[in-house]
């Protein structure tokens, strides 16, 4: 009897587990499912936005803050360097919350940024505003792209198959950090065409101190800057200061850690 009984529990616990089993295996073939499906969906949308909108280079502009560059500073160099200009007229037709268009160098991303009420909303939705995990590039509710603040931050997921965000991670080695021309961001909105030049560039655990949008005091700006950009993996030619209007770049890196970019404003075009 003791050994039936001893069967009938070891059966009972290979039952479970078996359930257990299956129900995982389950769980997990149809959440990749679901990421394929919003995956899919997102490379028709990122292609059906580039058939309609046309990304221009343009070369005037001003330059921004260049009191303080040494002569010998790769600033100089930089802004020479086209602009992008984009017509956002189809765009918006698709979505009011279009603010933009941002590029970054040596990496994927080339996309149109949009905005909402909250920093919730894009995440798991797409530029169609349809239910989507992938979600899409946005500007920090809490910032005005016609009124820059001191720090001004745009998200996105890092997806796997590398579109938003997922491409972000390549700032961090040295095949990116070596060609130097990678080391601008190039946004597009209805009123200005910009150019940014990066400064810092790290992974840290998730916190909200580098999202900080405005300040006190030049002060308190200073020690931002101060902070930030010693946190840099990297070391790059460029001099910041409380005069300088910063973009942020901001994606997962790990489950609790983050990936950031810093830049400064050196080049702006108003656009009529």
């Amino acid at each position: 009897m003791k050994v039936k009984g001893k069967l009938n529990k070891t059966n009972l616990i290979l039952s479970i587990l078996l359930v257990i089993s299956a129900s995982l295996l389950i769980y997990s073939i149809v959440n990749i499912k679901n990421w394929k499906k919003d995956n899919d969906s997102t490379e028709e949308e990122i292609n059906s936005i580039y058939k309609t909108v046309s990304v221009d280079e343009v070369s005037d502009g001003e330059t921004v803050n260049s009191k303080n560059q040494k002569k010998e500073s790769i600033y100089w160099s930089y802004i020479k360097m086209n602009m992008i200009t984009v017509d956002f007229t189809d765009l918006i037709k698709q979505n009011k919350d279009t603010k933009g268009w941002i590029q970054v160098n040596g990496t994927n991303i080339n996309y149109p940024f949009v905005q909402s009420n909250d920093n919730s909303y894009y995440l798991n939705h797409s530029f169609n505003k349809k239910k989507n995990e992938a979600g899409w590039v946005f500007l920090d509710y809490r910032n005005d792209i016609n009124n820059l603040s001191k720090n001004n931050i745009i998200y996105a997921h890092s997806r796997l198959d590398k579109t938003m965000f997922g491409s972000l991670k390549n700032i961090l080695k040295s095949n990116w950090y070596n060609d130097t021309d990678n080391h601008i961001i190039k946004l597009s909105t209805e009123t200005e065409n910009t150019l940014w030049q990066v400064f810092s560039v790290y992974h840290i655990k998730t916190e909200n101190y580098y999202i900080t949008t405005d300040f006190k005091n030049d002060e308190e700006f200073q020690k931002f800057i101060n902070t930030i950009s010693s946190r840099s993996k990297l070391k790059f030619d460029a001099t910041v200061d409380v005069n300088d209007t910063i973009l942020t770049l901001s994606t997962c890196y790990k489950t609790d850690e983050k990936v950031v970019l810093h830049a400064k404003l050196i080049k702006k075009e108003v656009r009529n």
